[in-house]
């Protein structure tokens, strides 16, 4: 599957150079720009999860965020995704790497959807804007439904 998807891109670059030379160089700059200011991230965050899944052994993980944690590991997960600020890229791969070491499905849906819906670390900026009454509204559901999303991640593997 994934080579279809290098090909097809392959195809489409070569028809974006067929279409506008310039403009397609302009886009790849950009991309490039782009990827650049991303990696520092990613890799500080790849080293943080690669050092804690080699120092930490399986039954510490799932000790704290394992299956048999439950509620608590749940609301460990969550406290961790709301007070962090990791892009999508980076949670959901991090997040496969935990559950390969231990972690519980549950937990880390708990934890990324948190991670992408909830924002402590951002709610200053986003109470700016929408003031602290909306704020405090919209991050408490996205709390609140991150433990659905959990519940509903967790019935779905169990079937």
């Amino acid at each position: 599957m994934t080579w279809i998807l290098y090909f097809l891109t392959g195809g489409f670059l070569v028809l974006s150079v067929l279409f506008s030379r310039e403009n397609t160089k302009k886009a790849l700059a950009k991309a490039w720009k782009s990827f650049i200011n991303i990696v520092p991230a990613f890799l500080a965050v790849l080293l943080l999860v690669s050092f804690s899944v080699a120092f930490l052994p399986e039954r510490v993980i799932a000790s704290f965020i394992g299956e048999e944690s439950g509620v608590l590991g749940q609301i460990l997960a969550s406290v961790l995704g709301s007070l962090t600020l990791i892009p999508g890229f980076i949670a959901f791969p991090m997040a496969k790497i935990l559950v390969e070491n231990g972690a519980g499905i549950a937990q880390m849906a708990v934890f990324v959807s948190t991670l992408m819906m909830v924002g402590v670390a951002t709610a200053p900026l986003e109470a700016s804007f929408f003031g602290w009454r909306a704020t405090i509204l919209r991050n408490g559901m996205a709390y609140f439904y991150s433990f659905v999303v959990g519940y509903a991640v967790w019935l779905t593997v169990a079937l």
